[in-house]
C-alpha cells in the first residue's frame, strides 16, 4: 500500500459529515413537514442537462414530467452527435408543448461546455460518465444550483473528497441535491426499511447483495478516433471513467446494505478477476467481484456482482436478523419472514410510481415550495466510497480498512481539455490495457 498522508479524513470524520447531509432526506421520507423553508418559486424552473446519453435523456424527461413549469433551457456534452440525438428525442416527445427551450446556441459541445449550460439554469442534471461527476457537481454548487446527479459520485478517493466539500457548501447554501440511488424513493424499500427500524427482524447480523447479469454494451473503436475519444465512447470499461461495474452498477445493492444497517463498513476483503470478458475491447475492468464487508457491530455482508453470459442472474438484497429475514428487490418485491418461516409482510405485486420518476417528483416539489429538504449527498458519498473500497480489495487481494482506503493518494481522473489530450491509461502494442492483478496491484 502507498504511504498514508497526514491529516487525512478518517471514517469518523467522514460519517460526521454524511450523517448531517443525509438527515434532511431521511426526515423528508418519514416526516414530510420537517423542512427548512425558503422562498417558494413561481413560474418556470429552468434546467440544464450535462451529459446527453441515454440516462441523461431519461433523467431530463423525468424532470420535465415532475412539474408543469420545468423547462429545459441548455444542454452540454463532449459529443455533438450524442447531444443532437438527445435533443431530437426530447423535442419529438414534447413537440406539442413549450417544455424544450433549447436551440443551437444553447447546446454546448466540449470539455468546458458544462459551465455555460449550468449558468443558464436553476437546476442541473448531471449524467455524464461518473469520473466527471465531482468536477461538475463542484461547479454547479459554486454557481448556487440545485442538483440531480446520477450515481456513483466519483471513481476515486480524490473525487469523493471533492464531492464532500461541495456537499458541505450545498448545505450552507440550502441547495437541494438528489442522487440517483432510486431505491430510496421506491415504496417497498421505504416500507421495509421502516419495519427494520421498528425491530421486525431484530438486529441484522448478516446479508447478501447481488447484481449478477450478462453485462452491458461494447462500442468498437472507429477510424480516426483519438485514444481519449475511444475511451470516453467506451467509458464503461475504463476505471477512471466508470470505476468498474462494482461501482457503476452494484452500488445500488451495496447502498441498501449501508441503509438497512445504518452504517458503512469498517473493512473489506474479497476477490475478483476477468474470466470471460477479457479482450482489448473490454478495457481494464473485471467481469466478477466478490466482497465481504464487515460492519461495526460485526455484521458481514457478502457482495456479489458478475457480468458473464449464460450464468445465473440475480439482482436483489437479502438480510438475516435475530428475529427474522428479509428479501427485497427493485421489481417491487419485498418479503419479511419470521425465523419459523411465517410471512410477516409481503409486498409482492404492490407497485407504486416509478422510483426514477419519484426522485424527480420530490426534488422539484421541494424546489417549487422553496423548501430545503432533499440532501442525498451524504448517502451517495457513503455508497460510492463503500463500492470503491470493494474494488480496492478485489483488485489487491488484501484486507483494507475504511480509514486506510480514505488515506490513499488515489486519483484516477486528470484535468482534460480536448480529445487530443493524453488518456490516463494507454494500451500496449497488442491493444491490451493494464489490468489489476490481485497480489500485485496495491489498490485500484
Amino acid at each position: 500500500m502507498k504511504k498514508k498522508r497526514k491529516n487525512q479524513m478518517n471514517r469518523r470524520t467522514f460519517l460526521e459529515y454524511t450523517s448531517k447531509a443525509t438527515a434532511g432526506s431521511v426526515l423528508f421520507n418519514i416526516l414530510p413537514g420537517a423542512t427548512k423553508k425558503m422562498t417558494s418559486i413561481e413560474g418556470e424552473i429552468k434546467i440544464a442537462l450535462i451529459g446527453c446519453g441515454g440516462r441523461g435523456t431519461g433523467a431530463a424527461s423525468q424532470a420535465l414530467e415532475a412539474d408543469p413549469g420545468v423547462r429545459l433551457v441548455a444542454m452540454a456534452d463532449v459529443f455533438p452527435d450524442q447531444a443532437d440525438t438527445c435533443f431530437q428525442s426530447l423535442s419529438k416527445k414534447y413537440a406539442d408543448t413549450d417544455r424544450i427551450n433549447v436551440n443551437a446556441e444553447r447546446i454546448f459541445i466540449g470539455f468546458d461546455g458544462y459551465k455555460k449550460a449550468i449558468e443558464m439554469a436553476d437546476t442541473v442534471i448531471l449524467t455524464t460518465p461518473p469520473g466527471f461527476r465531482p468536477l461538475h457537481f463542484e461547479y454547479a454548487i459554486s454557481r448556487n444550483k440545485h442538483v440531480f446527479m446520477e450515481k456513483p459520485l466519483a471513481t476515486d478517493v480524490a473525487g469523493i473528497k471533492k464531492v464532500l466539500a461541495a456537499g458541505k457548501e450545498a448545505q450552507q447554501k440550502k441547495l437541494n441535491v438528489v442522487v440517483g440511488l432510486q431505491r430510496h424513493y421506491q415504496k417497498n424499500y421505504r416500507i421495509i426499511k421502516k419495519m427494520i427500524d421498528y425491530g421486525r427482524i431484530g438486529d441484522i447480523v448478516s446479508g447478501q447483495v447481488y447484481w449478477n447479469s450478462s453485462g452491458v454494451w461494447v462500442r468498437p473503436r472507429k477510424p480516426r478516433q483519438t485514444e481519449l475519444e475511444y475511451q470516453m465512447r467506451n467509458w464503461y470499461y475504463f476505471n477512471w471513467l466508470c470505476g468498474d461495474h462494482i461501482l457503476e452498477q452494484h452500488i445500488h445493492n451495496i447502498d441498501i446494505a449501508n441503509w438497512f444497517i445504518g452504517s458503512v463498513p469498517l473493512s473489506a476483503q474479497g476477490m475478483g478477476g476477468r474470466q470471460v470478458r477479457k479482450g482489448p475491447d473490454h478495457g481494464q475492468i473485471f467481469d466478477h467481484h466478490f466482497v465481504e464487508f464487515t460492519y461495526p457491530n460485526g455484521q458481514v455482508i457478502a457482495s456479489q456482482c458478475r457480468h458473464q453470459e449464460g450464468c445465473m442472474n440475480r439482482v436483489d438484497e437479502r438480510f438475516q436478523g435475530t428475529r427474522g429475514d428479509v428479501i427485497v428487490n427493485s421489481a417491487h418485491y419485498g418479503v419479511i419472514k419470521s425465523k419459523r418461516g411465517r410471512v410477516l409482510y409481503d409486498h409482492d405485486g404492490e407497485k407504486d410510481i416509478n422510483p426514477y420518476q419519484q426522485e424527480h417528483n420530490e426534488l422539484f416539489a421541494a424546489i417549487r415550495a422553496g423548501d430545503y429538504r432533499m440532501d442525498d449527498t451524504g448517502r451517495g458519498a457513503e455508497a460510492t466510497m463503500t463500492a470503491i473500497l470493494g474494488r480496492m480489495v478485489t483488485y489487491s487481494g488484501q484486507v483494507i480498512t475504511w480509514d486506510e482506503a480514505m488515506s490513499f493518494d488515489h486519483k484516477l481522473v486528470p484535468e482534460l481539455h480536448s480529445f487530443n489530450d493524453t488518456a490516463p491509461v494507454l494500451p500496449d502494442k497488442n491493444g491490451q490495457y493494464p489490468v489489476p492483478v490481485p497480489g500485485v496491484t496495491q489498490f485500484g
